[in-house]
């Protein structure tokens, strides 16, 4: 295994000017996935990467509208395959019918079915497994196998997004369903994805990965099997590089090829590197769903309080780190509803920077200024905290030190420690280990009720093996209420006035500091043509087959 690794890696750091026959592409991005289980934690580079490997049931395209990907017809009340109904206790619920593509098949020739999406479910229904997002399983209550290709299930209640499966995807079940049974809640350790990650019979994708290095990169090679167009590389070489500085000089230098917009360059070194590289490459910004933001560690007393929350905010000058860092290209964000929007509520809290206000509030709260400019409490606690992010990111670092700078000027105290991906979004993030605050960024699709980062019920614990993305601890009875009834709304119309509730209320209460929007830099050679970056959660590697070498 590891002389096959080694030559893999080989070939990924062969400049692309000595690839004649151009049967590869390498590309840079600047995270490792913790691990490579679809359907366990959200992580951008595991997506990324599972992109050209695995077909979801269902995706947003470029256009930002759902579209079948494995799935033969979007599913509606129209054609019949959504049906009104009631569920077993009386309420308002649907069936939903979907019928797989015919020909679809794992990297073995094994045919994907029904049963691969029944496993999936079982294993979501079953909290131990810590599947997220646990709400779409919580909801589908019963699932039924109509055919070997065709399954439906039966939700307990009606969401406007009902065609979507989202995160719920295929699952081998005769590779999955006995590790599974064997041990439940040790199953995302136990997995094949993360046991035998190089089994072909784990991907039904163009690609299937074909070799790791842990921490440094993976090659994924054609799936034998895919009966969809044939993609135009033999193998796509993915290197992590985490130093953005470092990404630079390799693609520079020809060791990679192009570098993920979705993973990485920062905008304001994009640009730079496009002023100095002249028509070498090419450069597309795509401004769309990735929202920039602190979360804060609301059951840590000093951050419990709200009025230093909104204090913080308030000393934070976003505008100008905006400006200065990024040209003005990324909004300031008002939350995690991006301005683009259908239901975007431009009147939220906006907490404009005013160190003044800031100060007051933290008066308020009993915070007065102590030796060394920090203030402190009538206990003789200090007004400090760490500020954690991804170590290696140029720009999440600068932002780091110019909001202690301005923090530190209203007597405040962030202490920068940071960790790498891998181990942050692996352990820290996902384990709620943080202490303080952690700096990261979250990508949604259009419209994208924010249940998993807000609800009360998915914040992580043990119990539930660290299932949830609510990280913060935000626990709000109306929140609650709102993000329950949103979904419920088939109305337009109707939905709008309970967005605008929920985003003034996470505007008000703050369980997260909004930073920006942010736009994704994209470098690709010359030579690549029909890269689609789309702007929110799916990726554009989902089409890698449109993907062409210029002649």
């Amino acid at each position: 295994m590891r002389h096959a690794l080694l030559a893999a890696l080989a070939l990924a750091a062969t400049p692309a000017a000595a690839q004649q026959a151009r049967d590869s592409l390498t590309i840079g991005i600047t995270q490792y996935p913790a691990n490579f289980h679809p359907n366990i934690e959200a992580m951008a580079a595991k997506a990324y990467i599972l992109g050209f490997a695995l077909r979801p049931v269902t995706a947003y395209g470029e256009d930002w509208k759902l579209a079948c990907m494995s799935c033969d017809t979007l599913p509606s009340i129209e054609n019949g395959q959504a049906k009104l109904e009631q569920t077993p206790d009386g309420k308002p619920g649907i069936r939903i019918t979907w019928r797989l593509k015919e020909g679809e098949k794992w990297g073995d020739g094994t045919p994907v079915t029904a049963e691969d999406m029944r496993f999936a479910w079982e294993a979501g229904r079953a909290f131990e497994t810590g599947f997220g997002p646990a709400e779409t399983y919580r909801s589908a209550y019963e699932f039924i196998v109509e055919d070997a290709r065709s399954f439906t299930v039966r939700f307990d209640k009606v969401t406007f997004d009902f065609a979507g499966l989202g995160q719920f995807q295929p699952l081998p079940a005769r590779i999955e369903r006995p590790i599974w049974e064997a041990d439940k809640a040790g199953y995302r350790t136990r997995s094949a994805y993360e046991t035998a990650t190089t089994n072909p019979a784990l991907y039904d994708g163009p690609y299937r990965i074909a070799a790791v290095q842990p921490g440094a990169g993976v090659t994924l090679e054609r799936n034998a099997h895919w009966a969809g167009p044939a993609p135009a590389f033999n193998r796509i070489n993915i290197r992590t590089v985490e130093n953005t500085a470092a990404m630079e000089a390799q693609l520079l230098a020809g060791q990679v090829d192009m570098v993920a917009g979705e993973l990485g360059l920062p905008l304001e070194q994009a640009a730079a590197l496009e002023k100095r590289s002249g028509d070498r490459f090419r450069f597309f910004y795509r401004p769309g769903l990735t929202y920039e933001h602190i979360d804060l560690r609301l059951d840590n007393p000093v951050l419990a309080d709200r009025r230093v929350r909104q204090a913080l905010l308030l000393a934070a000058d976003r505008a100008q780190i905006v400006a200065r860092l990024y040209d003005g290209r990324q909004p300031v964000a008002l939350g995690s509803v991006h301005p683009d929007d259908v239901m975007y509520d431009k009147d939220a809290p906006a907490w404009p920077y005013d160190p003044a206000r800031a100060k007051a509030l933290l008066e308020e709260a009993g915070w007065r200024p102590g030796p060394g400019g920090i203030r402190r409490n009538a206990a003789g606690e200090t007004l400090s905290f760490d500020l954690m992010t991804t170590a290696g990111n140029r720009a999440r670092e600068q932002v780091q030190q110019i909001l202690a700078g301005q923090w530190r000027a209203v007597g405040v105290e962030a202490r920068i420690r940071n960790e790498p991906p891998r181990v942050f979004f692996g352990e820290t993030v996902s384990q709620r280990k943080f202490t303080g605050m952690a700096m990261f960024a979250w990508v949604s699709s259009p419209e994208n009720v924010p249940r998993t980062i807000f609800h009360s019920d998915e914040i992580p614990t043990a119990a539930r093996n660290w299932s949830g993305q609510n990280y913060a601890g935000f626990s709000n009875p109306e929140a609650d209420r709102l993000i329950e009834a949103l979904p419920l709304e088939l109305d337009p119309a109707r939905r709008r006035p309970l967005w605008s509730q929920l985003q003034r209320l996470i505007a008000t209460e703050l369980p997260s500091l909004p930073l920006w929007h942010r736009a994704d830099a994209h470098v690709w050679p010359r030579w690549l043509d029909g890269v689609r970056p789309t702007g929110h959660q799916n990726y554009s590697s989902l089409w890698v087959t449109e993907w062409r070498v210029k002649p």
